[in-house]
């Protein structure tokens, strides 16, 4: 089973050479995991086709599916994201940074493999200042699905992504349990009435009041 490197990081202020580290074997089309705003993800360069295809088979999931991007900041949107919704600028001013996902309309610079066909991509701009940090050192937007076997319990500690994916990924950035065992709200742009599509740590009440419409797809 190929090495799996696990090392203990401070959330908030992770050493520099961890970063570095990390951010270096990104670069190189590794898969890292470490903590978001919610749950532990995995990160890699989704701009790189092959450390995307190695992500889908590391967590075992269909390549049918979109995969959400994590962001430094709003700038990085440039060629992410096509014609921005009306809706976009209200939501990113009272959530972001944070954990609510929005789907956008897709822009050049997507991949296929990262949108799945679909025209649109997932995007967050985290509160975790590790996710940002990364995200600038490694000069690319990361991958941000949960870091987990496809249709397992999202991992909440760096034990528990060992469990599951050791061995499928480099490096894992363990903080310790996460303080919100609660995945990232996903909230579609690209209809006509915005939409959540998964519920998350931000409730349907809290959008309205910044929309006054919004819908939660029914399960």
């Amino acid at each position: 089973m190929p090495f799996c490197e696990r090392v203990s990081v401070d959330s908030d202020r992770p050493a520099p050479d961890i970063m570095r580290r990390a951010a270096a074997a990104i670069r190189r089309g590794a898969l890292v995991a470490g903590p978001t705003d919610t749950l532990y993800g995995v990160f890699a360069d989704a701009s790189n086709p092959r450390a995307v295809r190695n992500l889908f088979r590391a967590k075992g999931r269909p390549e049918s599916k979109p995969i959400l991007l994590l962001i430094d900041s709003i700038d990085r949107l440039h060629g992410l994201v096509g014609t921005l919704p009306s809706s976009f600028a209200p939501l990113a001013d009272r959530f972001w940074p944070g954990p609510l996902t929005l789907v956008l309309p897709a822009g050049a610079g997507v991949s296929q493999a990262v949108s799945a066909g679909t025209g649109t991509v997932a995007v967050r701009l985290p509160r975790s200042s590790l996710v940002r940090k990364l995200a600038r050192r490694a000069n690319c937007p990361l991958t941000g699905t949960s870091a987990n076997r496809s249709g397992k319990v999202g991992a909440r500690s760096g034990r528990e992504v060992a469990q599951q994916l050791g061995g499928r990924i480099r490096l894992i950035l363990d903080a310790g349990p996460v303080a919100r065992p609660e995945p990232s709200t996903i909230l579609d742009l690209c209809c006509d009435e915005p939409r959540i599509l998964r519920p998350g740590c931000i409730g349907l009440p809290e959008i309205q009041r910044v929309l006054g419409r919004c819908q939660q797809m029914r399960e």
